[in-house]
């Protein structure tokens, strides 16, 4: 069975691959054809997005109660926290150097009366956390159940913190919850695998649509702004994350090679979270300790979304330089501020940075909420990157933590990056095992 395994993932890499070059053909040569084909994708991030509530719930858990003691459990967490709260700093200061010194909405001049807000409107229409307060009491799910039913993955984590906590309070009491918990991550990570089959499809479903409605000729007048957050994102991944990882030991490109099927699955869904299974058994199979990737990886999707921050920043002031709104240094690190807060717990799914920003403009007042509307034609292009930033960040994030609490098999990592046979030690081992 395992040397089945390869050749499956590399024929879902090279099957996605090819569909979304086709849906680009199909969009560009047939939009309406195109349109028509955008539940393939929905259909598809739907299905994953079932499943990811009680994969989160079950391997956070599993990651803290597994680890059973509390104060193991809380250096790993706050080496998380704090590396979270750090590189997505990085990513909000990085987005606002970059749209400050490119200037992409400067001379732009448009009217906030000129703006068509329909697609807008119906963004802000739905309820949404309004300040501190509101995105704090947001985090708290509303009943157990109703925990799984939220857009946002937040709920979900506090709820698995909480039941992490107190299972591992109870001792030897808590093995058969855990491995009843455990039985049921591994039916889960088997549907999975069920859904992962029909990824070429949904990529080809959502590339056409995409392609079908905006055109690649509607672009042009935003196309700065696109090429920036694209270079700016590329920046931060081969830049920043290249050098946390060189500080590890290992090499950011190699990384980027070995996790080419969730990339390109992320690509043609705009969705993060349609590769978080995936992402964290190639992480444990790098050689990460499985309770620190339980742990991180879930609550990374929502505290450290690198490509959103990014996003948000360009974003923000992208639509004050087009319409015209300065910015005073108080007011820009009062946006920053807000951001930090915002960006944390938007959801690894198409249109959420759309969402958050439209939210966080609304709370800070500075900048009119319908300049929004001037970036409705290109977000759906822009979540592709911010999809892939938030990816590999969350990659690297748990390889840093990972190795930071002697939990990182560095020799296999570098192994297994280097496509060579595993060092016979480990190798052992796992033949022991098995």
């Amino acid at each position: 069975m395992a040397d089945g395994a390869p050749k499956r993932k590399s024929t879902l890499y090279l099957q996605v691959l090819v569909a979304i070059a086709v849906g680009v053909v199909v969009g560009a040569l047939k939009p309406a054809w195109g349109v028509a084909l955008k539940p393939l994708g929905d259909g598809f991030v739907q299905l994953i997005k079932m499943l990811i509530s009680p994969i989160v719930f079950c391997t956070v858990v599993m990651g803290i109660a597994g680890m059973g003691d509390l104060k193991k459990v809380g250096r790993v967490g706050g080496i998380a926290v704090l590396y979270f709260e750090v590189m997505t700093t990085v990513a909000l200061a990085l987005g606002l150097a970059v749209v400050t010194l490119v200037a992409p909405g400067d001379g732009l001049h448009v009217r906030v009366e000129s703006l068509d807000t329909s697609e807008l409107q119906k963004t802000l229409d739905k309820p949404h956390p309004q300040g501190v307060v509101g995105h704090l009491l947001a985090a708290v799910p509303k009943s157990f159940v109703g925990a799984f039913t939220e857009e946002s993955v937040l709920p979900v984590l506090v709820l698995a913190v909480i039941a992490g906590l107190a299972l591992a309070t109870l001792g030897n009491r808590k093995e058969p919850l855990l491995k009843g918990l455990d039985l049921v991550g591994q039916g889960l990570f088997a549907m999975v695998a069920v859904v992962m089959r029909l990824a070429p499809l949904g990529a080809f479903g959502a590339m056409a649509s995409t392609i079908g409605k905006y055109g690649l000729s509607a672009l042009s007048n935003l196309a700065l702004l696109m090429a920036s957050f694209y270079v700016t994102s590329l920046l931060f991944v081969c830049v920043v994350l290249g050098l946390v990882l060189r500080l590890v030991g290992l090499n950011i490109f190699k990384l980027l090679r070995h996790m080419r099927e969730e990339l390109l699955i992320v690509l043609g869904t705009s969705s993060s979270e349609s590769a978080l299974p995936l992402l964290m058994d190639k992480l444990e199979g790098l050689g990460c300790k499985g309770s620190v990737v339980r742990l991180v990886v879930p609550t990374g999707y929502s505290f450290n979304l690198d490509g959103t921050c990014i996003y948000l920043t360009m974003a923000a002031v992208f639509v004050a330089q087009a319409l015209d709104v300065p910015l005073s240094l108080g007011e820009t690190l009062s946006l920053l501020g807000v951001l930090l807060l915002t960006s944390k717990g938007a959801a690894g799914v198409t249109g959420s940075g759309f969402v958050t920003l439209s939210a966080t403009l609304s709370s800070v007042g500075t900048v009119p909420v319908a300049g929004v509307s001037l970036l409705v034609g290109i977000d759906r292009f822009m979540s592709e990157a911010r999809a892939l930033t938030n990816l590999v960040g969350n990659a690297v994030a748990t390889i840093v933590v990972s190795k930071w609490d002697g939990a990182l098999d560095l020799e296999r990592a570098r192994a297994v990056l280097d496509r060579r046979a595993l060092p016979a030690q480990t190798a052992a081992a796992e033949q022991s095992a098995q």
